[in-house]
Order: structure tokens, then C-alpha cells, then sequence
């Protein structure tokens, strides 16, 4: 299977992750190109690009939820696949839990829902590794423990059992992706936001990086771009139908490594701040991608040292146009 001629919709195109996806979608030959985003966190400024390079992208401020609307669009454009990253994030979870659980879930079952009545192909469901919770063996395989701590968690690992058992009762074809750790340019660096760019943002704004607990938890970070090429490869390898894929490093790092290496980078020599730990907080993660590896031949390509000077560098001129009243790129 590839992807040339297809119709592509991308739910939580204009997010981190999915705004890439959707660059590295607009270099095939696709026949339509979709976006549907609710942007409480997604951004337009993340597909600036795409939309000049893809002149028929076609961009829809829509909760992904509304069953109605969601269906009249994917008919109207011949949609082939569907791309499902559309989530309200972990740190919203802590403050609006019903919200957050509800949105999730319904997003997916109307997905679901409109694959069980062929109004499209396949999909490609994007998971996240905190399904997992804390690692209870090492390294932590698709076959690992649901032990969900946040109701974000609860929410994803819902949605796999949800997708799942769409899978096994009316035989869609789909494939789940479990995204560890990503980063990278355009994460968003407001509310909700991640490690990464939080501090980032707070160093360039002069102030201490915080890290929540002792910063000995661990991470499995992955640059974004190689999340997106896999995904990619996922879509067009029949093998992973019907599986979960973890897509990480398959490498260990500690929260105080992570915030060591930004600091270091940004010669910022002032102490850290350390507070209590966040309810729900995972205690370690690290992937095995063997699984990855041999269906798809999957390699990462961007080591940690490279990709967080990138992503470093991309904020620092981020936040400086925005500084003189400028969006970044």
C-alpha cells in the first residue's frame, strides 16, 4: 500500500506532531489533504508551510467528536485514511478530568463508528505510552502492563481497547501507533506545556528551570520527525494491521539530564527549582522497538544531543519574533 492518489485526513493536524505529519504527508501525491483541529492547542501558524506548498489543503477549526460534521467531511473529500491525533493533553487532564477522558474517548468512537459504516479505508490511530504507566519490566514492550495513573492515560488506553474491539468484532483495518516521548520545534510551549519547551521558554525568559520530584524519573524521547516517518511506514505495511507499535529511542534519559543538557546549551548557570512531585507522574519509561524494527524496518535517525539543539534553536527564534511582535515560523 502507499499513499499516492489517496484522500488523507489528518485529525489534530495543526498540533505538534500532527502538523509534521502533515508536512511529511504533502511530499506524496495525495489527491486531497485534510485537517480537522479544534486549536485549543493546535496552532495555523504550525501549517504555514504546508499550506504553501500544498495548495488544495483544506483546514477545519472542528472538534473531531461531532459525528455529523466529521462524516459529511470525510465524504465529501473520498477520504482513504485517517490519521487520529487529535487528544487534549495530559497536563489539562489533572485540571478537567471529565473533559478530558469524555473528549478523548468520543473523538475515537466516532472514528470508529465511521469506519464500521465504510464511509473510509483505514486508520491509523496514534496511542501514547503513558497507556502504560510506570515501567514494571525493562525494556517495556507492546505486550507491557496498562497501568494508567492520569485520566489522560485512562483516556488513551481506552481508546486502544476501543479500537480494538472495533478490530476484532467488525474487522476495520487499522494499526495503533504508541508514540513515546516526542519533541521538537512547535510543541506547544503555552499552557499544557511539555518538559521541553517549558523549559526552554523559561530560561530564555530568565528564569529557573522546574523539575517536579527528584528529576531521577525517566524518559523515552524521540525526535519528531522520525514519529512521523514511521507513521508513515506503519500506514503502508499491512503487517502492522491490527497491532500496536511502539515508536521510540529505545534509550533511557532522566528528567535531570534532559533539563542538564538545555541548560548547558543555553549557558545558563543558575540553580534549578525542584518541587513537589505532579500527581500521576510516570516514574520510568523506556521502549522496545524491536517489534517496530522488524516490521517496518524502523531505525531512528536523530539522536537526543542533536535533536534538542535543533529544537533549542528554533524556539530561541520563536520566542524572539514574538518578543518584537512577530509570529514565528
Amino acid at each position: 500500500m502507499n499513499l499516492n492518489n489517496k484522500s488523507v485526513l489528518v485529525t489534530g493536524g495543526a498540533g505538534f506532531i500532527g502538523s509534521h505529519l502533515v508536512d511529511r504527508l504533502i511530499k506524496g501525491n495525495l489527491e486531497n489533504l485534510v485537517v480537522i483541529d479544534d486549536f485549543i492547542v493546535g496552532r495555523y501558524e504550525n501549517l504555514d508551510q504546508a499550506m504553501k506548498k500544498f495548495k488544495g489543503l483544506k483546514i477545519y477549526n472542528q472538534d473531531a467528536s461531532d459525528y455529523d460534521t466529521i462524516k459529511a467531511i470525510i465524504l465529501e473529500y473520498d477520504i482513504d485514511v485517517v490519521f487520529d491525533l487529535a487528544t487534549i493533553p495530559l497536563p489539562a487532564s489533572i485540571e478537567k478530568p471529565k473533559w478530558v477522558y469524555e473528549t478523548n474517548v468520543n473523538r475515537c468512537l466516532t472514528l470508529c463508528e465511521l469506519i464500521r459504516e465504510d464511509c473510509y479505508n483505514t486508520l491509523i490511530h496514534y496511542s501514547s505510552s503513558e497507556a502504560y504507566g510506570s515501567l514494571t519490566y525493562e525494556p517495556m514492550d507492546e505486550n507491557h502492563p496498562w497501568n494508567p495513573t492520569t485520566p489522560y492515560a485512562a483516556s488513551k488506553a481506552a481508546e486502544d481497547h476501543l479500537i480494538f474491539s472495533y478490530y476484532h468484532t467488525y474487522g476495520i483495518d487499522m494499526a495503533i501507533i504508541r508514540p513515546f516521548n516526542n519533541y521538537g520545534p512547535r510543541q506547544n510551549h503555552g499552557k499544557y506545556a511539555g518538559l521541553i519547551p517549558l523549559t526552554i521558554k523559561r530560561i530564555l525568559d530568565g528564569e529557573p528551570p522546574i523539575i517536579y520530584g527528584d528529576g531521577n524519573q525517566t524518559r523515552d524521547y524521540i525526535y519528531v520527525t522520525d514519529t512521523t516517518n514511521a507513521s508513515i511506514n506503519i500506514y503502508e505495511n499491512n503487517n502492522t494491521r491490527g497491532k500496536v507499535l511502539n515508536i521510540a529511542s529505545g534509550k533511557e534519559i532522566t528528567i535531570n539530564e534532559i533539563v542538564r543538557a538545555i541548560t548547558e546549551y543555553l549557558d545558563f548557570n543558575k540553580p534549578i527549582e525542584y518541587k513537589e512531585p505532579r500527581p500521576g507522574d510516570v516514574l520510568r519509561h523506556f521502549a522496545d522497538i524491536s517489534l517496530a524494527q522488524n516490521l517496518i524496518g524502523f531505525q531512528p535517525s536523530i539522536e537526543f544531543n542533536e535533536g534538542i539543539k535543533f529544537t533549542i534553536e528554533w524556539y530561541k527564534k520563536l520566542l524572539s519574533g514574538n518578543k518584537h511582535g512577530h509570529k514565528g515560523d
